[in-house]
């Protein structure tokens, strides 16, 4: 295929196929091939729609062939975490139930502007059964396996989007997250991760989770990648009342503007890596590569934390009491019981973590005052062995799936925009986050961008 590989950058396989060096229908098939090889070792693709990749793909061959231009990401292939519609599959959110709907009658507003823009649908992704999972095993589906040691953990719930693009079966994937779910899979695979502003991107077309915190994204394998993803799908759109009003806000043509000028600093406090010595060497060297200042104290986190927990309980059982009542055996029942202790939740104890939640948001707003970009651990360690159940944290053994998302779930709590930022190291990888004032994505990914370019970040491709 051309100079291209399975590992190759979204932008460098556009521009290929705009020169006319490799053909849009070479490269799916060459990564529906790819899918064909190494799904069977990570699990990552459930469902796999080459039929439409291959038209979608035939399609922007003609149009070159035609001396018509081509859009900006003609001929990627791009894949979706299985939450997201896509018409004629049922959109089974990682759960057994699900598969009984009737298949979506059209996709998902993101994948309408990823295929608009020229980018192949080559399929869906395993994830956490109805994204309540930061582990990426699914009891339907099975487990889905980080590429860099299959027997680790994808991280989750979008495992399967972290995983097809660090085992180079997608260039662009789509996931969610909730409470960490882009960011732990994207430190865990050694990828890059954007979490936009909540509200930010649409999220009409994709089975939820829990309303007020939901967001969705896109991984790739650079940060070029992500900021041509993010500009793609950025608008607003019927059906999602939290992206009503937001302007476009293009972020592409700000990568290299560096870092001169930028305050950073690093988080503190309850982010505090000590005796975590892997997300303490990847804040490390990320934090003295910036010359970041800090580290920053926010009050509240804790509290904002326990919030969100309260908050995801309460709404996402409420999303399932139907199937609660009449299908209890077919949940996992790890979520299953997570469900039914949030439907015993009284009424007040939600609204008053919603109090808590807004006052922590003024916390930390007032932080970025005096701070334009934090640096924080994604996760607390590397990924850990599949099946893995409990975990030592600061001296105490803690359960594992909870705990792997201590450090995102305070961010996307009050939905501020990160870029999850794979630090170049030996062994298993591990981010850190990138931290912006709400609608900055342009700040996240320009430092983001800086380190990449610095070679303090990067993709690191496994040996699969």
């Amino acid at each position: 295929m051309s100079d291209l590989g399975a590992f190759s950058p979204a932008w460098k396989i556009a521009r290929a196929v705009a020169a006319g060096t490799v053909t849009a229908e070479d490269v799916a098939r060459s990564a529906l091939g790819r899918i064909a090889d190494v799904n069977p070792a990570v699990n990552a693709v459930t469902d796999v729609t080459a039929e439409r990749a291959l038209a979608g793909a035939r399609s922007v061959d003609a149009a070159r062939k035609a001396g018509r231009p081509l859009p900006p990401l003609a001929g990627v292939p791009f894949a979706v975490k299985n939450l997201f519609d896509i018409e004629g599959l049922p959109t089974r959110a990682g759960s057994k139930i699900n598969r009984d709907l009737a298949p979506a009658r059209r996709d998902a507003v993101l994948i309408e502007r990823l295929t608009a823009a020229g980018a192949a649908l080559i399929g869906g992704l395993n994830m956490g059964e109805y994204a309540y999972d930061f582990t990426g095993e699914n009891a339907h589906d099975g487990a889905c396996r980080n590429p860099h040691d299959v027997t680790r953990m994808a991280g989750g719930s979008s495992s399967g989007s972290g995983a097809a693009a660090g085992a180079g079966l997608a260039a662009l994937t789509l996931g969610s997250d909730t409470n960490g779910s882009i960011r732990v899979p994207a430190s865990f695979c050694g990828v890059f991760g954007l979490k936009p502003t909540y509200g930010r991107l649409t999220r009409t077309g994709s089975f939820p989770f829990c309303d007020s915190l939901d967001h969705l994204g896109p991984f790739a394998r650079s940060v070029r990648d992500l900021a041509l993803a993010y500009d793609t799908m950025q608008g607003p759109a019927d059906g999602d009342p939290a992206c009503a009003g937001r302007p476009v806000a293009p972020v592409l043509d700000t990568l290299d503007a560096g870092i001169d000028g930028l305050r950073i600093a690093t988080l503190g406090g309850y982010f505090d890596t000590a005796g975590m010595p892997e997300a303490e060497a990847a804040v490390r060297a990320v934090a003295g590569a910036l010359q970041a200042g800090g580290p920053v104290a926010v009050d509240g986190v804790a509290e904002g934390r326990a919030a969100a927990f309260l908050i995801t309980n309460v709404e996402s059982a409420a999303l399932h009491l139907k199937n609660l009542r009449t299908r209890l055996d077919d949940f996992d029942p790890d979520t299953r019981d997570r469900f039914l202790a949030g439907a015993m939740l009284p009424g007040p104890w939600y609204a008053r973590a919603q109090q808590v939640r807004a006052w922590y948001r003024a916390c930390f707003a007032k932080v970025f005052q005096d701070v334009d970009v934090l640096i924080a651990p994604a996760t607390p360690f590397p990924a850990p062995e599949i099946g893995c159940r409990t975990v030592t944290i600061r001296g105490r053994e803690v359960l594992t799936r909870p705990n792997i998302g201590m450090f995102t779930q305070p961010i996307s709590a009050i939905g501020l925009p990160v870029c999850a930022v794979p630090v170049r190291r030996e062994g298993l990888p591990i981010g850190v986050q990138v931290i912006a004032a709400p609608w900055r994505e342009d700040l996240c990914l320009r430092v983001a961008a800086w380190l990449e370019k610095e070679g303090v970040a990067g993709f690191a491709a496994p040996a699969l």
